[in-house]
C-alpha cells in the first residue's frame, strides 16, 4: 500500500480470524547469512517477504562493489561481519537515517580481529570501506553485553569461519539475550557448535553444514494481533502455526498478556487468542524484548492499565527515537509516557476525545504504524506513511482487512 496515508474506520468485533503472519526476519536473516558461510547451498523455507530480509536475499547475490542496506539495521550489522571473512574489498551504506545508527563497537571488534574498515563519512557510522580479514589477529574479543545484540550475533556467526575461532568475553549487563540464543540455535542447525560459560562464549574453527531449514512465523508480527484482541469488545483470533516452544525473544508477549487482557491457547495448528481479565497495574522488563514496547503501551494506555517498564534504553537508536515517537504520539489520546532515571511509566488515557478519528505519524518505523493501528477498535485512524510495514509485515493490511476492518487510500 504505497498511499501517503490510509484511514481504518472503527471496528471492534473481530470474530473468527485466521491470520497467516509473515515468517520472522531475525531468523531468517540469520540463516541466509550462515547458509552464505556454508562451502554449499541449503534450502531454506518460509523465507520472509519482509524488506529487511528481501534485501539480505538480494545484496548477497549482488556482485557490485557497493551494497546498499536501505534502512535494515540487522542487514546492515551482519554484512559487515560477513564482508570481514568473505569479500576482498565491499563498501555498505544506506538511507540517511541508517547513516545516524551507530556501528563503531562492531567495526572496532573487526578490526581487532584483522578486517581493514574505514569509515567514508563520520567516524563510527556508514557508509564503511571493508577489506577482510587475511591474518586473524586475536581469538579473543571484550564486547559490552549491553549494546545491540545485533553485532554480538554478527561476531558469533562469521566465529566458526576463523583460523582460531573466537571467544567473546560480554563485559556488564547483557541486553536482548535471547537474540544471541536464537543467532547460536540458529547455527547448531547448521552444524556449528557453542559453549556459554558465564560471561563468554567460545566457538571453535569449525565448517557450517548444510541443511533443510523452516523459518518461524514471527512473534513480533504476532504481538500486534494480540493488541487487536486486548482493544476489541469481542474477538477470537487463531494465528496458524505460532509456536509455544518459539527460538524468538518475544515469545514473551504471551506471557505479559495474561496480564493485560488476551489468554494464548496454544494447539497443533496454531496459537488462538481469546480475551481475558486484566490487571490495573503492571510492571514489565524489555532488555530482552524491547520490539514489544510499543505495543504494550498503546494496550496499557487504552485499556487504564498503568504500567512500570524498564530496559527500553536500545529504543532510542532504532529506526527513530521511539521513545520520543512514543511520547509524541500517546499524548494525542491523553496518554503519557514519563521518564524516571532509567524506568518508564505508561499514565493511561483519560479518554479519547476526538470525534474525527485520530492521525498518527509513523517516523519511518514499521512498528509505530502497527502498534497504533489497534486504536481503530477504538474510533477512526488514520496512519500516515503506511508502507512502512514493508520493512516486517507487508501483509498487514491485507491482514487487517481480514480481521474485518475497512481501509481507505488518500
Amino acid at each position: 500500500m504505497d498511499s501517503k496515508k490510509i484511514y481504518i474506520e472503527k471496528h471492534d468485533v473481530i470474530e473468527n480470524t485466521t491470520i497467516v503472519l509473515p515468517a520472522s526476519k531475525s531468523i531468517a536473516n540469520r540463516a541466509l547469512i550462515i547458509n552464505a558461510l556454508c562451502s554449499e547451498n541449503s534450502e531454506i523455507g518460509n523465507i520472509s517477504e519482509a524488506r529487511d530480509t528481501q534485501t539480505m536475499l538480494r545484496l548477497l547475490d549482488l556482485k557490485d562493489d557497493t551494497w546498499d542496506v536501505l534502512d535494515a539495521g540487522t542487514t546492515m550489522r551482519f554484512l559487515t561481519a560477513f564482508a570481514s571473512v568473505k569479500e576482498d574489498e565491499k563498501i555498505l551504506t544506506g538511507t540517511a537515517r541508517m547513516q545516524e545508527r551507530p556501528i563503531k563497537i562492531l567495526v572496532e571488534a573487526l578490526q581487532k580481529l584483522g578486517a581493514d574498515i574505514t569509515y567514508l563519512n563520520n567516524e563510527g557510522y556508514p557508509p564503511i570501506k571493508i577489506k577482510k580479514i587475511v591474518h586473524q589477529l586475536t581469538d579473543e574479543l571484550e564486547v559490552p553485553g549491553d549494546i545491540s545484540s545485533q553485532y554480538i550475533s554478527a561476531l558469533l556467526m562469521i566465529a566458526p569461519t576463523l583460523p582460531n575461532g573466537l571467544k567473546i568475553k560480554l563485559t556488564g549487563h547483557i541486553g536482548s539475550r535471547p537474540y544471541i540464543d536464537m543467532t547460536l540455535a540458529v547455527m547448531k542447525a547448521f552444524g556449528v557448535a557453542a559453549s556459554w560459560e558465564g560471561s563468554s562464549i567460545t566457538i571453535a574453527k569449525q565448517n557450517y553444514s548444510p541443511c533443510a531449514y523452516e523459518v518461524e512465523p514471527d512473534w513480533s508480527a504476532a504481538s500486534y494481533w494480540y493488541s487487536f484482541v486486548a482493544l476489541s469488545n469481542e474477538a477470537n483470533v487463531m494465528l496458524k502455526n505460532l509456536k509455544d516452544d518459539s527460538i524468538q525473544g518475544d515469545r514473551k508477549m504471551a506471557d505479559f498478556m495474561k496480564e493485560l487482557g488476551v489468554k494464548t491457547t496454544f494447539s497443533e495448528v496454531g496459537a488462538i487468542l481469546e480475551k481475558c481479565d486484566h490487571q490495573k497495574e503492571v510492571s514489565f522488563d524489555f532488555t530482552h524484548c524491547p520490539d514489544l514496547a510499543q505495543t504494550v503501551s498503546v494496550i496499557c494506555a487504552i485499556k487504564g492499565i498503568t504500567c512500570n517498564m524498564v530496559g527500553l534504553e536500545s529504543l532510542r537508536i532504532k529506526e527513530t527515537d521511539r521513545i520520543a515517537a512514543l511520547q509524541n504520539e500517546l499524548s494525542k489520546f491523553n496518554a503519557k509516557l514519563l521518564e524516571e532515571g532509567n524506568s518508564w511509566k505508561i499514565i493511561p488515557s483519560t479518554g479519547i476525545d476526538s470525534q474525527n478519528g485520530l492521525s498518527f505519524d509513523t517516523y519511518h518505523d514499521h512498528r509505530m504504524a502497527m502498534a497504533f493501528a489497534p486504536l481503530a477498535t477504538q474510533t477512526g485512524v488514520e496512519i500516515k506513511d503506511p508502507s512502512v510495514v514493508n520493512k516486517s509485515y507487508p501483509g498487514f493490511w491485507n491482514d487487517m482487512e481480514k480481521a474485518g476492518f475497512v481501509l481507505s487510500k488518500n
